[in-house]
């Protein structure tokens, strides 16, 4: 399959990629991971005015914005606020959805209206226990379903992990941005670090890995296969977390740190490895899907 992004998908995401820049996201994350939500809905206001909440039909130009969120490292439910909630005929503006047992919590359920698809059921959720994650900007709860509302399509936990993995594809590229900056800027023996050969070849191995993974989740847009979808999020999950490591490799201790914008992208890189479903269950469903064929 040949895919190429139209002049308007480009345009799209020229579009949110612009918005995003210029809002400040590092400081939006740290007022997110502290329950100060204010910056984060204003951030999502802004988007929805550009009509990013009316891309559900539409899934490569939803995972065109899917990789530019993911670039910026945007908090809060927007898989499950743009793609799942609309595909169970939610109409919230903001929705958190749990999928036991793939998506066993409800995200920033303090925040959004929480349900929970319980076998094919939609039910509104019943909220528990604030548990801790990795990433303290993912806010996850305990759920349990309470009033009936629906019936959950067979494919909506597709429609969960294609924007994911198009968000890691993103993520990736925003540490490798991240990387490729420091290492432009830090000198040793008169030299910027970046025109060392070991580092380049690090940063170029991301770059591969990235590129390999993105037209896999374009493809997945198009042809909709769980298959398909599950192969893209195993390329996009590894992708990203060779990112996260090169990038903490040439930045060294200070990525580590909570002021420097890249230890939130490491975070959220670490937490959606294993969001929607694991990479042992997706590639187990790539090859059943093979040894039916």
């Amino acid at each position: 399959m040949r895919f190429a992004l139209s002049t308007e998908q480009k345009e799209l995401a020229a579009t949110v990629h612009a918005l995003l820049s210029a809002a400040e996201v590092p400081s939006v994350n740290q007022a997110w991971r502290t329950g100060d939500h204010g910056p984060g809905l204003d951030l999502l206001r802004r988007l929805a005015k550009i009509g990013v909440t009316e891309l559900a039909e539409f899934p490569v130009e939803l995972v065109v914005v899917f990789e530019e969120l993911g670039r910026h490292a945007v908090p809060g439910p927007l898989v499950e606020s743009y793609a799942v909630a609309p595909a169970l005929g939610i109409a919230d503006e903001l929705a958190t959805v749990a999928l036991p047992p793939h998506v066993p919590y409800a995200l920033d359920a303090d925040v959004a209206t929480p349900y929970v698809v319980d076998g094919d059921a939609v039910c509104r959720a019943q909220t528990g226990a604030l548990l801790t994650s990795v990433d303290p900007a993912r806010r996850l709860f305990e759920v349990r379903p309470g009033e009936w509302v629906g019936t959950a399509p067979a494919d909506v936990l597709d429609a969960g992990v294609l924007c994911q993995a198009a968000q890691l594809v993103g993520l990736g590229r925003g540490l490798l941005d991240l990387a490729s900056e420091y290492v432009t800027r830090r000198r040793q023996f008169d030299r910027p670090v970046g025109e060392f050969q070991a580092v380049k070849h690090h940063l170029a191995n991301v770059l591969v890995a990235l590129e390999f993974a993105r037209p896999l989740v374009h493809a997945a847009a198009v042809t909709g296969e769980s298959r398909d979808v599950s192969a893209a999020r195993v390329a996009a999950a590894d992708a990203a977390q060779l990112a996260a490591r090169a990038a903490l490799q040439v930045h060294g201790a200070i990525g580590y740190t909570r002021e420097h914008a890249m230890s939130w992208a490491l975070l959220k890189a670490h937490a959606l490895r294993s969001a929607w479903g694991t990479q042992t269950w997706h590639r187990r469903r790539v090859l059943t899907s093979l040894r039916s064929r």
